[in-house]
């Protein structure tokens, strides 16, 4: 739907501009190395030195690959969120930087059609001998979606047929040569089965179903590659099966484990595949994965992956809050997989993951001014601790400006500009509405005017301007028991079934009540606590709004906790504009607890309870006024 769907005003609308006006030009300019203070990038100096390498046979001076091994995908990322964007906003200028980057792109691809800079440039002996860390198909997949994106967006052909090339290769070396392997970092699957559509080569859609076929049915694999090679890039253990999902044949994996960005991205393909198949086992392990994620090892916020540790999923229900990981990139990748999952089946519960992680945990990881980002998005912020000490290190108090891993940035620009294409579906002549933003749909058959101010307002209206078409809005979870719509028709599944005709206003009403939330008792962590939403957004207390101490007994002597009251009791859910912006805030009713000697480490009296108000703000908002306390789960009384 990117080229269907124009966006007008809301919050979505605005994340969209932000992203073209600001985003996509700080990102190019980083990878560029054009910005002072931020870590460097040389990803496109890769490319042009690979090229200098393969035009004239000698390396420029200094020309050696320099950042992380994937560094290639960052620009990969980037191109296909500068295509999106140019659907948003056109932009001419834009459009031929991107082109003469594709040149260069293209330049550093040698004959036989492989392309990775860290090879060419410094390993040119070790291609695809090390599957484990290398990050050659990772890479791959990652320019295979820029080069459908591009395509889809401009129709420039470019960069695609530079892919096909390298496609071509891969599928001669993994299949017609049958040589044994699958990729350490799982991304290539799901890009092949995207190159597949805009090519309509089926050899790409074979080889995507190949490695996911054959993943884990050697479970020794990576050991036995390990054991033909001298060199490493980074020393991963190759006997963590789970970490790298090769424990077990995908159909067989009970639960989400290991690296929770190369689980979903292998998810999104496996969804991808069965949904084109209907192989009723793979669709069954597709199944059985979501609900292991959201149902037992997934956050309020839609963030995924428990631990530094391997960045990954640990064990059912435990989810620490202040050392949690939760990478941007990983609830990128559980939308993905959350899309795919309503191609396998139309259930509204797949929606609600997309809303979940899209409105909390993305939105999270880029600061309001477009030019700093969140790679780690913890539920709960002490400054002095997080991001200092060894077992909190990871969790910043505040966004960096970039990374010299980073998979993040780029990696929620290009979700952000593609977000039409999760709004809007079209399949078996149904139109489904997935999540609301204002716009205006055209296609062929008909043209609709959506009118709403959601998350922050409670009604989405939809005016049909012409044609006539089935439409499914999608109910979401937190609404299904109190909602309405003005036109008469039937709910199932999450969506809500209608025929539209041309002239019809269709009002749908949802509850936006704040609702205060519990989590499952196993969850200890959350035990005696509560969360707020309202709608698809998650609330936090941040210390700026809340005389600075939110947590413990502070140098006044107070901690906050909230009222144990009924939802509808939270309190106030109105506008307001200050220097977050025109945002919706939360006042709940709740207490301070007061402490007459504040230095006392242990006390059996000396306290007090006085009443207090708890002004809550949009998770996804924290962190943009400086260091200060945060927490998602706060004490209910």
């Amino acid at each position: 739907m990117i080229h269907h769907y124009k966006l007008s005003e809301g919050l979505i609308p605005r994340y969209a501009r932000l992203l073209c006006d600001t985003v996509i030009p700080f990102q190019e300019a980083v990878l560029n190395d054009r910005i002072e203070g931020v870590a460097p990038s040389h990803a496109v100096d890769n490319f042009r030195n690979a090229s200098i390498l393969l035009r004239t046979g000698k390396k420029p001076e200094n020309g050696d690959f320099y950042g992380m091994v994937f560094q290639d995908s960052d620009v990969a990322k980037w191109i296909e969120a500068a295509a999106y964007s140019l659907v948003i906003k056109p932009d001419a200028e834009l459009e031929a930087r991107i082109d003469e980057l594709c040149d260069l792109i293209a330049g550093a691809q040698e004959a036989d059609g492989y392309l990775n800079t860290h090879f060419t440039l410094n390993r040119p002996d070790k291609k695809f001998t090390n599957l484990l860390e290398g990050h050659e198909l990772y890479c791959a997949g990652h320019m295979m979606e820029a080069a459908a994106a591009l395509y889809e967006a401009t129709g420039n052909r470019k960069l695609l047929d530079v892919m096909q090339k390298n496609a071509d290769l891969l599928y001669r070396y993994f299949i017609t040569e049958g040589t044994e392997g699958y990729p350490g970092h799982p991304e290539v699957e799901l890009a092949l089965m995207r190159l597949w559509r805009a090519s309509g080569n089926e050899k790409y859609r074979e080889l995507a179903e190949h490695f996911v076929n054959v993943r884990g049915v050697d479970s020794d694999f990576y050991k036995k590659e390990a054991a033909k090679r001298d060199w490493k890039v980074w020393g991963n253990d190759a006997s963590n099966k789970e970490y790298q999902q090769s424990h077990l044949p995908v159909r067989e994996q009970p639960d989400a484990v290991g690296h929770s960005v190369r689980a979903v991205y292998l998810y999104t393909a496996m969804a991808d595949i069965a949904a084109v198949t209907r192989e009723p086992e793979l669709t069954e392990a597709c199944m059985r994965l979501f609900d292991s994620i959201t149902k037992r090892r997934m956050y309020i916020t839609g963030g995924i992956g428990s631990m530094v540790y391997g960045e990954a999923f640990t064990k059912d229900y435990d989810l620490p809050n202040d050392t949690v990981y939760a990478e941007t990139c990983a609830s990128i990748g559980l939308i993905f997989f959350a899309s795919k999952m309503l191609k396998l089946k139309r259930d509204g519960r797949f929606a609600d993951i997309i809303e979940r992680a899209f409105y909390n945990t993305v939105l999270a990881g880029i600061e309001l001014d477009g030019t700093k980002f969140f790679y780690v998005n913890p539920l709960e912020v002490i400054p002095g601790v997080s991001g200092v000490i060894p077992t909190h290190g990871h969790a910043l108090p505040k966004r960096p400006g970039w990374f010299g891993c980073a998979c993040c940035p780029p990696n929620a620009a290009r979700l952000l500009t593609s977000v039409s294409n999760y709004l809007w579906e079209q399949e078996d002549g149904i139109l489904y509405s997935n999540l609301f933003a204002a716009g205006r749909l055209t296609l062929p058959e008909t043209e609709i005017l959506v009118e709403t101010e959601y998350p922050f307002g409670d009604t989405v209206r939809y005016t049909v301007v012409s044609g006539e078409t089935k439409l499914a809005i999608h109910i979401p979870a937190f609404s299904e028991k109190k909602y309405s719509v003005s036109v008469p028709g039937e709910y199932r599944d999450g969506y809500y079934y209608l025929t539209a005709c041309a002239g019809d206003v269709i009002e749908v009403k949802l509850d936006m009540s704040p609702k205060l939330n519990r989590a499952n008792s196993r969850v200890a962590k959350d035990s005696g606590m509560g969360a707020v939403t309202v709608g698809p957004v998650v609330y936090c207390a941040e210390g700026a709004d809340n005389g600075g101490d939110i947590f413990s007994f502070s140098i006044d002597g107070c901690a906050l906790r909230l009222n144990r009251e009924t939802p509808a009791d939270l309190g106030g859910f109105a506008p307001a504009t200050d220097d977050l912006g025109k945002i919706y805030t939360v006042t709940a009713g709740g207490t301070r607890l007061v402490q007459d000697d504040p230095d006392a480490l242990y006390f059996t009296d000396g306290y007090r309870e006085e009443a207090a108000e708890v002004k809550l703000i949009p998770y996804f908002m924290w962190g943009n006024r400086g260091i200060n306390q945060m927490r998602v789960w706060i004490p209910v009384k």
